[in-house]
């Protein structure tokens, strides 16, 4: 079964701290095979993992999913 690739909008990323923040929040939960974060873009797009637990870990680092 291929993973899927879901992306989020995320209008609170500013910055390289806020991309490298939220990779690591998101890259240790299982089975996430990818986190992509598009500064410019405001955009973080994740590979595998389970959807609930990607917005949780993504708003618990402190940024909001529009």
């Amino acid at each position: 079964m291929t993973p899927q690739t879901r992306s989020y909008s995320v209008p609170d990323i500013s910055c390289d701290h806020c991309k490298r923040f939220i990779e690591s929040a998101v890259t240790p939960l299982p089975n996430v095979e990818a986190v992509e974060v598009d500064v410019a873009a405001k955009t973080v797009t994740v590979t595998g993992g389970d959807p609930v637990e990607t917005e949780a870990a993504i708003a618990n680092a402190g940024y909001t999913i529009a």
